[in-house]
């Protein structure tokens, strides 16, 4: 149950992280001071500002799918990948907001008439979706912290091939019987009977 919860978790937070790298977070204008340059206004996603953040999210998600292949050490540097995943993707989110960041790619993806030498730039964000890019790192980290400390507890996906410790398949109560000796096979063809036949257990004892 605590693996199942632990899923939900991963793909709580990396959905919300990857919502939110597809949604505006700033917008910048550009307007021209003189001649015949227009000024303009250049949206930018998540995903614009911040080029990793979501190749980090759906690299977290995969490794979750992982720890369900994977048992012990194995196991527990998948959690790590996990975090280091979340907290690259909480890094982005912070730097998709800082002013350098948000002017530097607009001028990337401005046309030349929106950028006139010497023109005023203003810009402005939406803090929600950052935000919740940032919360959505933040479980995967702890996601990947758990992984790594309690995963060893959870059960892997190969587990139900495992051989039982007995180390072979069990075998139905009363089923064993000791082969025949070679006397007795002779005294039963000695009577006229079958001797590959079992005689009938005497059911009175």
């Amino acid at each position: 149950r605590s693996l199942l919860v632990w899923l939900a978790a991963c793909a709580a937070g990396g959905g919300l992280a990857l919502l939110a790298a597809g949604r505006t977070w700033a917008a910048v204008t550009f307007s021209a001071q003189a001649g015949p340059l227009s000024a303009g206004r250049v949206s930018l996603s998540g995903g614009e500002l911040v080029a990793s953040l979501t190749p980090s999210v759906l690299a977290a998600l995969a490794a979750a799918v992982a720890v369900l292949a994977t048992r012990g050490i194995a196991r527990r540097v998948i959690g790590a990948v996990i975090s280091l995943c979340g907290l690259a993707a909480a890094a982005g989110a912070w730097s998709g907001t800082r002013a350098e960041t948000i002017v530097g790619t607009a001028r990337e993806h401005a046309s030349t008439a929106m950028v006139p030498s010497g023109g005023a730039v203003a810009h402005s964000v939406t803090w929600a979706w950052p935000l919740a890019a940032a919360t959505g790192g933040l479980v995967l980290v702890a996601a990947g912290v758990v992984a790594a400390v309690a995963g060893g507890r959870w059960p892997g996906m190969s587990s139900r091939y495992d051989r039982p410790a007995g180390g072979g398949p069990a075998r139905a109560p009363g089923r064993e019987r000791a082969p025949r000796s070679e006397r007795a096979m002779w005294d039963a063809l000695d009577e006229g009977a079958d001797p590959t036949i079992e005689p009938p257990r005497d059911r009175s004892s």
